[in-house]
C-alpha cells in the first residue's frame, strides 16, 4: 500500500482552470461542452474491449472473439472485457472497472443522460456483471481469468483471429482469493443498485451473487496470488484487507443491513482501515475509495449512525487524503510534476491523478449537497470548490493542458497517441495474421490502422515528457479500469450539478 508523501513547506503552481463554476444542487445545469465531448469519446473504450458475441457493434473494426471461452468448465466466459492492450480477462481488474463504473452512474446518472451517456454507460456494465455472474457457479467457486498470460503475450493478433488456448483459472476454498472474490462481490453489489429501478430480478441476481461472494471472501481468507503464484507478474495484490472493507462498504449500500456497517465499523475496521494514513485509490489499494464512499454515510446518512465513532474514521481519513491533494495544503503531496499532475509510478502513470481526481470530484460533491462549509488541513481550511478545482486541473492535464500540448485521451482534441500498445487498434481489420506473424504489425512504424477512440493511455514520466511508440506499452498502453476512473470524472465535470444524497 503506497501512502502519500508529504511534502512540508512545498508550493506547487498548478494553473488556474479557465471554467471555475461551482457545483450547484439540484438537477442537471449548463453544460460544459469540452468535458461532454470528451465522456461521449471516453464511452467508447469499453465497446472496443468488448469480448463475445457483439450486437450492434458500434466499432467497424472489431468483430466477435472468445466465443468458447468458459466452454471446458461448460460455462459462457465469453463476454467481460479484454484487459488492456492484450487478449486475456483478467478478473480482479475487470470486477474493479464495473465497480467504478457502477459508482460512477450511482452519482453522476443524471448529468450521464443529459449528455446521452446513461444507456451506454449501463450496457457497458451490464457486459461486464453478465460475466462475473457465469464466472460464479457455485458459491464457492470463482472463474477469476480466461487465458495464460505467457502465451497471450507471446503472441500479436487481433482477438476476432486468435486461436490459442485459452484455460480457466479459478479460486476456492482450497485455493482460496479473498481480494478478487471481495472484489467481485463490490462489483455485483454496486451494479445490483444500479439496475434495482432497471430490472429488478437482475439486481436481486447481482446482490445474492455479491453476498456469496462476500461470505467466500471474508471466510475463507487467503492472498490470490499466492494461490495462483503465476497472477503476481501482473497482477499482484498486496494485501486483502481493503477489498473487504470496500466489499461490505458496498453490501451496505446495497441492502442497509447493520451486518455489514458492523464490519466495517467494528474489529475488521480496526484490522484494516489504516486510519489516519492516506492512500492511493487504485485497482490494488480501495482504502481511499472506501473512505469516501463511506463519507457519504457520514454527509447524508441517518443520525443515528452519521456521527459514529466508526464512521468518522473513515471520514477523517477521506479528508486527510483530500489534504494530500491540495496544492496548497500544508500536507500537500510532493508527488506531482512540476505542472502539477498527481505523479505516483512510472507505469501507468494517470491511473493515480484520474482515480484520486473522481474521489476528490466525488468528496467536494458531498460537501456542496451537504452544505458543508470547508474542511481543515493542519489548520488551513479549503471549501469545496477548492477540490473541485484540483480535479479539473488533472481532468485539464489529461486533456491537453500539459507541456507536450497532447490529449492522453484518444480520439479527444487535435493532437493524440497514435501508436498506442493495443493489439485490434494495431493490426488492418482485413489482415487475418496467426499468432508470430502479427509482430510485424508491433515493430510498424506506421501509426494504428484503427484509432481506439477513448483509450487513455498510461501517461508521461515524471519529467512530463511521453514516447509514442507501440513498444512502449509502460507510456501507451490502456486499460479499462483507467477507462471507469476516467468516465466518472468526466461525468462529474460535464454539467455544474452535484451528487444525489442517496443510491436508493
Amino acid at each position: 500500500m503506497v501512502s502519500i508523501a508529504i511534502g512540508f513547506g512545498i508550493y506547487v503552481a498548478i494553473v488556474k482552470p479557465k471554467q471555475e463554476a461551482a457545483a450547484v444542487p439540484g438537477p442537471p445545469g449548463t453544460i460544459l461542452k469540452k468535458y461532454s465531448d470528451a465522456l461521449n469519446i471516453a464511452m467508447q473504450f469499453f465497446e472496443i474491449q468488448k469480448a463475445g458475441k457483439l450486437v450492434n457493434n458500434p466499432i467497424s473494426w472489431r468483430g466477435d472473439s472468445a466465443l468458447h471461452d468458459g466452454r471446458e468448465a461448460k460455462l459462457d466466459l465469453s463476454m467481460g472485457l479484454y484487459d488492456a492492450g492484450d487478449l486475456m480477462k483478467f478478473g480482479f481488474p475487470m470486477a474493479f472497472t464495473a465497480t467504478v463504473l457502477s459508482w460512477s452512474i450511482l452519482e453522476y446518472g443524471d448529468q450521464m443522460k443529459v449528455v446521452n451517456q446513461l444507456e451506454p454507460a449501463q450496457a457497458s456494465l451490464k457486459w461486464i456483471t453478465d460475466f462475473l455472474i457465469n464466472a460464479h457457479p457455485s458459491e464457492n467457486v470463482l472463474y477469476i481469468q480466461v487465458g495464460n498470460p505467457k502465451t497471450d503475450h507471446s503472441c500479436w493478433t487481433r482477438p476476432e483471429d486468435s486461436n490459442e488456448k485459452r484455460p480457466l483459472t479459478q479460486v476456492n476454498t482450497s485455493a482460496p482469493g479473498t481480494e478478487v472474490a471481495a472484489e467481485t462481490a463490490a462489483a455485483l453489489a454496486s451494479a445490483s443498485l444500479v439496475f434495482k429501478t432497471v430490472d429488478s430480478t437482475y439486481s436481486s441476481s447481482l446482490l445474492k451473487h455479491a453476498k456469496q461472494l462476500f461470505t467466500f471472501a471474508n471466510k475463507h481468507r487467503g492472498f490470490y496470488s499466492k494461490s495462483i503464484p503465476e497472477v503476481q507478474t501482473y497482477y499482484n495484490s498486496t494485501g486483502y484487507g481493503d477489498e473487504l472493507l470496500w466489499a461490505a462498504s458496498w453490501l451496505y449500500h446495497a441492502t442497509g443491513e447493520n451486518l455489514y456497517f458492523d464490519y466495517v465499523t467494528g474489529e475488521n475496521g480496526e484490522e484494516f482501515g489504516n486510519f489516519g494514513s492516506p492512500t492511493w485509490f487504485s485497482w490494488d489499494n480501495k482504502l481511499a475509495g472506501t473512505q469516501v464512499l463511506l463519507s457519504r454515510v457520514s454527509f447524508f446518512g441517518p443520525d443515528d449512525i452519521k456521527n459514529s465513532n466508526g464512521l468518522q474514521k473513515y471520514r477523517k481519513t477521506a479528508e486527510a487524503v483530500m489534504c494530500g491533494l491540495l496544492p496548497k495544503s500544508p500536507t500537500a503531496t510532493s508527488s506531482r510534476t512540476d505542472s502539477g499532475l498527481i505523479w505516483v509510478s512510472e507505469w501507468n502513470a494517470l491511473q493515480h491523478p484520474v482515480a484520486s481526481s473522481f474521489l476528490a470530484l466525488l468528496f467536494s460533491d458531498y460537501m456542496l449537497s451537504s452544505r458543508t462549509a470547508t474542511i481543515s488541513c493542519n489548520g488551513k481550511n479549503f471549501a469545496a470548490l477548492d477540490i473541485r478545482r484540483f480535479a479539473v486541473s488533472q481532468a485539464d492535464y489529461v486533456l491537453g493542458s500539459n507541456p507536450m500540448e497532447i490529449s492522453y485521451l484518444v480520439g479527444y482534441g487535435n493532437k493524440y497517441p497514435e501508436f498506442i500498445h493495443h493489439r485490434g487498434a494495431s493490426i488492418p481489420a482485413d489482415a487475418n495474421v496467426s499468432c508470430k506473424a502479427g509482430f510485424k504489425w508491433l515493430e510498424s512504424k506506421d501509426p494504428n490502422p484503427n484509432v481506439a477512440t477513448g483509450a487513455l493511455v498510461g501517461g508521461p514520466f515524471l519529467n512530463e515528457s511521453f514516447i509514442d511508440s507501440r513498444n512502449n506499452s509502460m507510456q501507451t498502453e490502456p486499460t479499462t479500469y483507467n477507462s471507469a476512473y476516467l468516465v466518472g470524472l468526466l461525468s462529474g465535470l460535464v454539467t455544474t450539478s452535484s451528487v444525489v444524497t442517496s443510491f436508493t
